[in-house]
């Protein structure tokens, strides 16, 4: 007993070390267990990266009894380890009930996380022994609808998976999925979906106000990216390509056609500086209008504004901006015009299309203020709000006449996104279709549907709708409609007609909005081409380019690029204000005015192609007291110049006083609008006295006696001649020798006048006459020399060649 006690009392070191290790080894199942834990977790954590599954084609999209549904896509080992034992396996989800269920599971598409639905059994397998980190294998799988054991119709899940090894993991697991949607429509619905596709056919600005010089007025291009467009294998052509054998609704903005059509002629491209080069494709641009022609014949075409204006931007930050809706006019006005003369179709006009169809108060007032009774929006811009279960028709009357219809945002936004990859091509098909065929299944009402997708698709995104449509135009549920028809459908009574606010509009929208100041450098340069246009003979080779420019300046196209918009705006408005300052006025220099009055002529230069006239060329005096113009402080004379020309208008000054006088010369149009700069000169008045005339009136004199005298010296030499010669012969020698007459104190007869003006006496140098003459003339030449302004811009009046008797001034063309 005390050996018991003892025993119990102080166990023996052999009897703690067996309970200690008893209990060790009693806790090893829970330390196992507690360890397993986050391998666990970490192995799932693993297989959600080890291998990522890529699902690049579904063929048919939409299956139907009888049909054989391939599958084919890539497995990419993303791991350290090599995958061993891997195969890959088709499953098949429960139905998705709502659009909402759709959207969830299309975000978690590769979750390992979620349901992987039942596993296809049989042989609809791929296996591979191997599959090496950073390899990609190749696989197809095609199993008979038939055996996937779908139900009611509706949408499913349906995903391809991959299931394998590692060396870490050394059992069976998936180690990567991808999800997609199968819509299933066993037989034609009882009801169909009536479904309108836009296809819009919209590029960004191509052409600048320039025209190359001469008549023909060869427009000038940015750049030659449009020619890359619709060349084979571009953007457009592939847009055009696949839509002219789908059945939709074509929306174009008539600048591009008008930009292409362009091209079909001499174009020229813009290159540094002012150097230009010859566009080349010619042929590319006729070649795509034809086809266009064919593809739009006997469908709707929808035309937009003239180079698609930006209404959002208009809306908000434009209508306080004096004129800005005019041109909004102005580009609907064009529209139906430019498609009718380059497709021979008659376009809708009716519509306006904001961005992304997000609307508010201003800018439906703004849409429907250039005559568009219906505006695109989207339904995630007016959205319901009066519970209802199902997607309401788009039409939606919201009031004054105006008719909202309203595209569905599910539909719409699907194909955003880089498309690039097949596996996102072929998803973002397949989650289109699932969400038409679950609208379908909504309700027993027929509706119609719009479907308004991004403006510019790339051609991956293309490409996927045109899939997306083409099966949608096989399937069981959907019949295509006119957007004219969709417009004028039956409103749904529950559908939601308000308005949203303002406060409402995205931020990340209104961030990409024209700011005010572009409008206020619009209303600048219309305003320059407003008072160019008045004073052209043929105003359509300036305001037709300049319209179309203007109109450029507010594409929606500028969203997101605003420096490139600014760049764009500065040089319209740079190059209009070279074209105007084509014509000017001359600079002239100091004048001088000798005399109490004279002609000053003034220059205008017209160095463009065209005539100018309507205007008003004004000269003023800044001292009229001193020098007065036409008797006036100032005087104005109408102008009227060809093209390539320069024409001198005189004006009448008269001299009060000497001295300098500022005088201003202006050019007005006909409205008082001042055209052009200024150009101001001096005016030197030096005005002759009496004094100066009597010294030249008695110098005058002076040469008048000279010259009597030599002709009666003349006269009595000859007289003395003749008497010599006759006097021996005659005389008598009783005869006394007659005295002297006295010489003759007036002018000699007319029968006498001969002698007095012979031409060898006047040229003799001793002639004094001559001299006189001569020192006149050389006087007169040296002013003249002295004073090169003085035979062009001074002319006497008392010059009877240049006097102007009615003082009104006259016009000298150069």
């Amino acid at each position: 007993m005390a050996e018991a006690a003892d025993f119990q009392g102080t166990p023996s070191p052999a009897r703690r070390w067996l309970r200690r290790t008893g209990a060790l080894l009693a806790g090893a199942p829970l330390l196992a267990g507690l360890m397993q834990l986050p391998m666990a977790a970490q192995a799932q954590a693993a297989g959600s990266d080890t291998v990522s599954v890529a699902l690049d084609s579904l063929s048919p999209s939409a299956p139907v009894d009888g049909d054989t549904l391939t599958v084919s896509g890539t497995v990419t080992n993303n791991g350290k380890q090599a995958v061993t034992a891997a195969h890959v396996d088709l499953r098949v989800g429960s139905p998705l009930s709502a659009r909402s269920e759709i959207d969830t599971a299309a975000r978690h598409s590769d979750d390992l996380q979620s349901s992987l639905g039942t596993e296809v059994g049989g042989k609809y397998t791929e296996d591979f022994d191997s599959l090496d980190p950073g390899v990609a294998e190749h696989f197809s799988i095609s199993v008979p609808v038939d055996k996937l054991d779908l139900g009611q119709d509706g949408v499913y899940q349906f995903g391809v998976s991959l299931s394998g090894k590692t060396s870490a993991q050394p059992w069976d697991q998936v180690l990567g999925i991808q999800r997609t949607f199968l819509p299933w429509q066993s037989s034609e619905a009882d009801t169909k979906t009536r479904t309108t596709f836009l296809w819009p056919l919209i590029s960004t600005v191509h052409v600048t106000a320039k025209t190359g010089a001469g008549e023909l007025q060869t427009p000038v291009f940015q750049n030659d990216d449009l020619a890359k467009e619709i060349s084979p294998g571009g953007r457009l052509a592939q847009m055009l390509a696949l839509g002219k054998d789908l059945d939709v609704t074509w929306v174009i903005d008539p600048d591009l056609l008008a930009s292409v059509d362009a091209m079909t002629r001499n174009y020229r491209i813009q290159g540094t500086g002012a150097t230009t080069t010859a566009g080349t494709h010619q042929a590319v641009a006729k070649q795509f209008l034809d086809d266009l022609q064919d593809a739009v014949t006997d469908r709707e075409v929808v035309a937009l504004p003239f180079a698609d204006p930006d209404l959002a931007s208009l809306a908000h930050n434009g209508t306080s901006v004096t004129g800005s809706l005019s041109h909004l006019k102005d580009a609907t006005d064009v529209a139906a015009t430019t498609v009718k003369t380059v497709l021979h179709v008659t376009p809708s006009t009716d519509f306006a299309w904001p961005v992304d169809g997000a609307v508010d108060p201003s800018i439906i007032k703004v849409a429907t203020s250039a005559g568009a009774d219906k505006v695109i929006a989207r339904s995630d811009s007016l959205q319901e709000t009066g519970g209802l279960t199902y997607t309401p028709s788009a039409a939606r009357p919201i009031g004054s006449g105006t008719t909202a219809v309203v595209a569905d945002a599910r539909l719409s936004t699907v194909f955003e996104g880089d498309l690039t990859k097949a596996d996102s091509a072929t998803l973002a098909v397949q989650q289109f279709l699932a969400q038409s065929l679950a609208l379908n299944t909504q309700t027993d009402k027929q509706r119609s549907i719009v479907v308004a997708p991004q403006r510019m698709p790339s051609p991956s995104q293309a490409q996927a709708m045109a899939t997306a449509i083409t099966a949608l135009q096989d399937s069981g549920w959907s019949q295509s409609q006119d957007l004219e028809a969709a417009a004028k459908a039956k409103p749904d009574p529950g559908a939601t007609t308000r308005i949203p606010s303002s406060s409402a509009y995205p931020s990340s929208l209104r961030k990409q909005e024209l700011p005010r100041t572009a409008f206020e450098q619009i209303a600048r340069t219309q305003d320059k081409l407003d008072n160019f246009q008045v004073i052209l003979t043929d105003e359509s080779r300036v305001v037709t380019p300049f319209g179309r420019a203007i109109n450029r300046e507010m594409s929606t196209s500028w969203r997101g690029r605003g420096s490139e918009a600014d760049s764009f705006r500065t040089s319209v408005e740079s190059w209009l204000d070279d074209l105007t300052g084509q014509v000017k006025l001359i600079d002239k220099s100091e004048t001088k005015l000798s005399g109490r009055s004279a002609t000053i002529p003034v220059t205008v230069q017209n160095n463009l192609v065209q005539g100018v006239d309507h205007l008003v060329l004004r000269l003023t005096s800044t001292m009229p007291t001193r020098l007065e113009i036409g008797g006036k402080p100032y005087y104005e004379q109408p102008v009227e110049v060809s093209g390539g020309h320069t024409q001198s208008v005189k004006f009448s000054t008269s001299a009060n006083a000497n001295g300098r006088v500022e005088v201003t010369a202006q050019l007005y149009t006909e409205d008082g609008q001042e055209y052009g700069a200024p150009v101001r000169f001096d005016v030197k008045v030096t005005e002759v006295t009496p004094t100066v005339m009597l010294v030249i009136g008695g110098g005058v004199l002076l040469l008048v006696l000279a010259g009597f005298r030599m002709y009666t010296q003349r006269k009595r030499a000859a007289a003395r001649r003749a008497e010599e010669d006759d006097g021996p012969e005659e005389a008598s020698e009783d005869t006394p020798d007659a005295p002297d007459a006295p010489e003759p104190t007036t002018a000699p007869q007319t029968s006498d006048a001969s002698e007095t003006t012979r031409p060898e006496d006047t040229d003799r140098p001793g002639n004094p006459a001559a001299r006189g003459d001569r020192l006149q003339e050389e006087s007169a030449a040296g002013s003249r020399a002295d004073d090169p302004e003085q035979p062009s811009d001074l002319t006497p009046d008392t010059a009877p060649e240049s006097a102007d008797p009615s003082e009104t001034g006259e016009r000298v063309d150069r």
